[in-house]
């Protein structure tokens, strides 16, 4: 009697189990049956990533049965009692999966998200600081013995590991302290207000009076240039609370205009009427035609890295970098793909048998190298990716090593297939060949870029040099798809920034004494204007109490948030009324 007794138990945990399993299929099937919108796909993400959650944890208990199950001697009692603690907590983990009581916890404070972060942030920073005093010691010491040498290496191969450790830990707090549920909630409804916004600005219902920022797409430069040049009008638009007529007529890249690839900015509003003023015009100025952002005076108050005022607290409470993840909401915006843009995506994701995981990887070659970009090898864009295969593979199984690879130069597929066969490269080498200088400005040109925009910002990680546009586009709409990527992406040089950009301000929160002439000091409150990161444990700016131009600890400063004041849109309900 007490075996059959233990096979009902079992039974019920197995039904239980795969109860749950169909449950997460049938939404998975609905979302995937649906035309995803940018919120759908955030939902979709999730529900991949919940799926193979779910999986191991099913695999860990049939584990657990298939024991219990082959053992001939009945368990003791504390023995039974303590295998069905094991079998609940499992079960009650897969409850939070699907939000059945995810908000048990309630939201987390926006120290705790932070310190989160910083956490996770100060281990990476101390791996930059000692891996990088360990080369410079084996540099210093090439005529001496091999021994020391190879003592070196050995630190660094065993520090790497403790690296990875701390950090799949950092991890692993985050994903069972509980509140995963609301940031996932929090992401879709924040990025669902801010949409609702601008489409409410965009579409007024009086279109001939209504104020207008009129934008000329063509800025003389490549798609990402003008991509960021649109963003920054609409942000302006967006903070004067005018509507933007984008102007993409004989565009370089589609001469038809913007609305053969992507939806149109405005339903209801298209056209201008009437005389239109140049930047900065005043309030009762009917049009106002703003210029590009590197030459525009007086400079509006409204550019990156600004956040708008009334929502500061909720986006740094959600993401990691609040400029970065309102620029991602603007260019989600932007981009809603035409129908036809989607079926070209959709079709190349089959084609490509596009799978998770997978690295972005972007190699921007040509026009750049030796302008505005020193030359990276192949080589070294692939150790931040085996190093990020070997961090996952501490959690997960890794059946194979994907990348998705975009570059303007043909050769670098053949080099990684050729150095890396076992490395799955995904991506179409005819892109690099239009991406060319002599061929860029064409719409097949125009195909390849936005199809390598697109899976580059759906990675799981971005390997690339921010200082391409197109790095930085994919790594800004990355933000759109997930409640917070800000740490999924290692840059070969620049620290991520915005074109045109206010000045990037950090604060010290810890005092620093310099130890050498090349380093500032620092006071609790400074506030420094950053340089960039040099990837060392160091970072370059300038004190804005010293007027001093130098290095300090990384890890000695939190980012400062630029709260604006923009319109706060009281006429947008906080909630989308069709959602409650």
């Amino acid at each position: 009697m007490p075996k059959i007794l233990r096979q009902v138990q079992w039974g019920r945990a197995m039904i239980v189990l795969l109860v749950l399993w169909l449950i997460f299929l049938f939404i998975a099937v609905q979302y995937l049956r649906q035309e995803p919108d940018q919120n759908t796909n955030q939902r979709i993400s999730q529900v991949l990533r919940d799926l193979q959650s779910l999986h191991r944890q099913r695999e860990e208990i049939s584990k657990l049965l298939s024991e219990y199950n082959t053992g001939n001697a009945p368990l003791k009692p504390e023995d039974k009692d303590a295998l069905l603690k094991t079998l609940h907590d499992k079960v009650i983990q897969t409850e939070g999966l699907i939000g059945s009581d995810g908000d048990k916890y309630g939201a987390p404070s926006l120290e705790y998200e932070k310190t989160r972060r910083r956490v996770r942030m100060g281990v990476e920073e101390m791996w930059f600081f000692i891996s990088s005093q360990i080369r410079n010691l084996q540099k210093k010491m090439q005529n001496n013995s091999p021994q020391a040498l190879s003592q070196l290496t050995k630190i660094l191969d065993e520090g790497i590991e403790h690296k990875r450790s701390l950090l799949r830990d950092v991890d692993r707090l985050s994903e069972e302290d509980g509140f995963n549920s609301w940031r996932l909630k929090e992401a879709v409804a924040l990025s669902d207000l801010v949409q609702r916004r601008l489409t409410y600005l965009q579409n007024p219902s009086d279109c001939e009076n209504a104020k207008k920022l009129v934008c000329k797409l063509n800025k003389g430069c490549g798609f990402g240039c003008q991509l960021h040049h649109a963003v920054y009008c609409l942000m302006v638009a967006y903070g004067t609370q005018r509507t933007m007529i984008l102007q993409s007529k004989g565009w370089r890249y589609n001469k038809a205009g913007w609305e053969m690839v992507f939806r149109p900015v405005s339903q209801t509003c298209t056209q201008v009427t009437g005389p239109v003023q140049s930047w900065p015009g005043n309030d009762h100025s009917p049009n106002i035609m703003l210029g590009i952002i590197d030459s525009v005076s007086p400079r509006p108050p409204y550019l990156p890295l600004a956040v708008p005022k009334d929502l500061a607290d909720r986006i740094s409470k959600l993401h990691g970098d609040p400029a970065v993840w309102w620029v991602g909401q603007f260019l989600k915006y932007l981009m809603r793909p035409q129908q036809s843009t989607t079926l070209m995506l959709r079709d190349a994701a089959v084609k490509f048998k596009y799978q998770r995981p997978i690295v972005g990887v972007h190699i921007r070659r040509t026009d750049k190298v030796g302008t505005e970009a020193a030359f990276h090898p192949v080589d070294e864009y692939m150790t931040h990716v085996e190093e990020y295969f070997r961090q996952i593979s501490l959690t997960q199984k890794v059946e194979k090593k994907r990348i998705y690879l975009a570059s303007d130069d043909v050769k670098v597929f053949k080099e990684i297939q050729t150095k890396y066969p076992e490395y799955e490269v995904v991506g179409d080498p005819e892109i690099a060949k239009s991406a060319a200088v002599s061929t860029r400005y064409s719409d097949g040109s125009l195909s390849g870029i936005v199809m390598d925009i697109y899976f580059l910002a759906q990675s799981d990680y971005l390997v690339c040099t921010f200082s391409s546009q197109v790095c930085r586009v994919a790594y800004e709409m990355m933000q759109s798809l997930h409640p917070d990527y800000a740490s999924r992406f290692r840059s070969l040089d620049d620290i991520y920034y915005y074109g045109g950009q206010a000045l990037h301000k950090r604060v010290a929160v810890m005092s620093h004494k310099a130890s050498s002439p090349d380093q500032m000091d620092l006071e609790v409150g400074d506030i420094v204007g950053v340089a960039g990161n040099h990837w060392d444990g160091y970072s370059k700016g300038r004190n804005l109490r010293t007027n001093r131009i130098a290095l300090y600890p990384s890890f000695k400063v939190d980012d400062f948030i630029d709260a604006v004041e923009f319109p706060p849109y009281s006429e947008v309900p906080l909630e989308d009324p069709g959602e409650t």
